[in-house]
C-alpha cells in the first residue's frame, strides 16, 4: 500500500510540475526559422543567433519572413535576379511555401543592396517604403556595422508593416515622443487659461487713460527710392542621393510579383 500510495506521489508531483511551466517557455522550445543566409560571413556567431531570433519575433508578429542574405557573388549575377531566384527555389513564406516575405540583399562583390517584399510585405513594404529603409540602413552598411544596419532593418520593416499601405509612417505625427510634447503643451494651456480665469477678469486697457481728441498720428511719409536685383547662379549636384538607387519591383521567373528598392552603399 505504502509502494502504491508513493508512485502516486511521484506522478502527481511531476503532473504538478509539467503543467507549471510557462506557455511562453514551451513556445521558446520550438526551432527557429532559418532566415539569415549569411554567405559572405559578416557576422559572428554570436550576432547570428542574435539576428536570427530577432528576426523570427518581429517577423511572427506581421506574419511575414524577415529574410537576410550577404553574397561574395563569385559568378557575378545582378542583385535583383539574385533575389528572385532565391525567392524561387527557397520557396519563403511565414505559414506557406512563396507566402509573405521581405529579404534585404547584399552583394559583397558589386557593393549593391536590395530590398524586395513579397505578397502582404509587397503591399505593406511598396517601393516607397523600401526606399526609406534602405536609406536608413545604407551609412551603416558603409561604416561596416551590418548587425546595427540589419537590426535596423528588421525592426524598421516590422514598424513599417503596422501602418496601413499609403500612409508616410516616418509622419511625426506618428511619434509617442511628438504625441506626449503636444499632450503636455495641451494640457499646460488649459491649465493657463484656466488658472488666467479664476484670478478675474482684466478691465483696464489702453483707452481707459486715452485722451481721443489729443491722441493720433501726427504725420507720416513713405518714399521710394529704387529696386535693385542681384541674380545668383546655382550650380547642381553632380552626386546621387543616399547610397544612390534605382528601380524597383518586379516579378521572379516563377510568376511571384514584388515591391523593391536598390542601391549602393
Amino acid at each position: 500500500m505504502r509502494r502504491y500510495s508513493s508512485a502516486v506521489l511521484v506522478i502527481l508531483f511531476f503532473l504538478s510540475v509539467y503543467l507549471a511551466i510557462p506557455t511562453q517557455m514551451a513556445a521558446a522550445a520550438v526551432e527557429e526559422k532559418t532566415l539569415i543566409y549569411d554567405d559572405a560571413n559578416l557576422l559572428t556567431q554570436e550576432e547570428y543567433d542574435e539576428l536570427t531570433t530577432m528576426a523570427n519575433k518581429y517577423g511572427a508578429k506581421r506574419e511575414t519572413d524577415i529574410i537576410i542574405i550577404t553574397s561574395n557573388n563569385p559568378e557575378n549575377i545582378d542583385i535583383v535576379k539574385m533575389t528572385e531566384d532565391f525567392y524561387d527555389e527557397q520557396a519563403p513564406g511565414y505559414d506557406k511555401s512563396h507566402g509573405n516575405a521581405v529579404i534585404l540583399t547584399m552583394d559583397m562583390r558589386n557593393r549593391d543592396v536590395y530590398l524586395a517584399g513579397f505578397y502582404k510585405a509587397e503591399t505593406y513594404l511598396d517601393d516607397g517604403r523600401l526606399d526609406k529603409i534602405r536609406n536608413k540602413i545604407t551609412p551603416y552598411l558603409s561604416d561596416g556595422n551590418y548587425k546595427v544596419a540589419f537590426k535596423k532593418y528588421i525592426k524598421t520593416s516590422y514598424k513599417y508593416m503596422g501602418f496601413e499601405p499609403g500612409v508616410n509612417p516616418d509622419n511625426i505625427l506618428f511619434n509617442i515622443w511628438f504625441q506626449l510634447g503636444g499632450a503636455l503643451a495641451l494640457g499646460g494651456i488649459v491649465v493657463g487659461i484656466m488658472a488666467y480665469r479664476s484670478g478675474g477678469r482684466v478691465t483696464v486697457n489702453r483707452r481707459t487713460y486715452e485722451d481721443a481728441s489729443t491722441s493720433g498720428i501726427i504725420d507720416h511719409q513713405d518714399q521710394y527710392i529704387r529696386t535693385t536685383v542681384t541674380k545668383t547662379k546655382i550650380e547642381k549636384s553632380s552626386g546621387g542621393g543616399s547610397g544612390g538607387g534605382g528601380g524597383g519591383g518586379g516579378t521572379t521567373s516563377g510568376g511571384h510579383s514584388h515591391s523593391g528598392s536598390r542601391g549602393k552603399f
